[in-house]
């Protein structure tokens, strides 16, 4: 079993409009829903690839309800979310067809008591004695410490389990210091980590500060990894136009089933950029399309660097 965690889950709203133009009125082509928060994305790519997710978090009041209820729908991924007495979040991604450029609005997560973050923690040390990996994805909700990723890594690390950390901010640069097995950060992250703006060296500056791997997500260019095995670029065949929210989260479930199939660099980079690529031509995040992926999965350059 691979377990994800979504501290600050959310109901993903996508709204489809033939054109976004502020002071106006849009009439609304399309509209999906899904249960939401990165952790939850990577949950169900993960399924979708075959294999046994359960996953874990916050869920609270009606728009909770929903998330739940969504979850039961999704084949593969078992539901473990601790209830809380605050409403989760909704986001509204709205994807305007003329430009395929996507406008996203985040609500603010539920605050978290002392009481809850404590039943949190002691349904996450019972499941993640039975997990192959892990994956901690996501901002914190209000109330939740700062710290809490380091808190979460350690436990995985005593029980003999990798973790894969995708998060930012304060919550980053203390859940690295704890020596997760890997950190993705997109460039704006990496750069807020480590002052600098040069991919290479920033990358690893990061994996000196803890983690065994990071590996550095570069848009539309694929994906920079900094490993003890050595260094890899990793970018696709071409540029696909189209919604790419959701594109990091499958690269992080990408990563995370390589690392439990025990594929080496290359291939799990490979894996990585194919799903992300293909998860711009899907409806919405936590989805990809197939035959996108075997596509371009065959197609992937890796070009291999120094050690890092």
């Amino acid at each position: 079993m691979i377990l994800t965690v979504t501290l600050n889950t959310a109901l993903d709203v996508t709204y489809r409009v033939p054109r976004l133009l502020p002071h106006a009125s849009h009439r609304v082509a399309g509209v999906t829903e899904r249960p939401g928060g990165k952790g939850l994305n990577v949950a169900r790519v993960l399924a979708a690839l075959g294999h046994e997710v359960t996953a874990t978090g916050f869920a609270g009041g009606p728009v909770g309800a929903l998330v739940r209820e969504s979850l039961e729908r999704s084949p593969g991924v078992a539901d473990a979310l601790v209830p809380c007495a605050g409403a989760t979040r909704r986001t509204l991604a709205v994807v305007d067809a003329a430009s395929g450029d996507t406008t996203q609005f985040n609500e603010p997560g539920p605050l978290i008591t002392a009481a809850e973050w404590a039943a949190f923690l002691a349904r996450y040390e019972e499941l993640v004695r039975t997990a192959r990996a892990v994956a901690l994805c996501g901002s914190l909700p209000p109330g939740v410490p700062v710290g809490a990723y380091a808190v979460l890594v350690r436990a995985a690390r005593a029980a003999g389990v990798p973790v894969l950390l995708d998060t930012s901010g304060e919550a980053l640069r203390r859940g690295v210091a704890a020596r997760p097995e890997i950190i993705k950060p997109n460039a704006a992250e990496l750069a807020e980590l480590t002052g600098s703006r040069d991919p290479l060296p920033a990358t690893r500056d990061a994996r000196r500060r803890g983690a065994h791997a990071v590996v550095t997500s570069l848009g539309p260019d694929g994906l920079l990894a900094v490993t003890a095995e050595g260094s890899w670029r990793a970018a696709p065949p071409r540029v696909l136009a189209g919604n790419p929210t959701g594109a990091g989260d499958s690269a992080v479930a990408g990563l995370l089933s390589g690392l439990a199939e025990g594929l080496d660099w290359p291939d799990r980079l490979a894996r990585a950029v194919a799903l992300s690529a293909a998860t711009v031509l899907a409806p919405a995040a936590g989805e990809f399309d197939p035959r996108t992926y075997e596509e371009v999965r065959g197609s992937v350059k890796v070009t291999a660097g120094r050690a890092g």
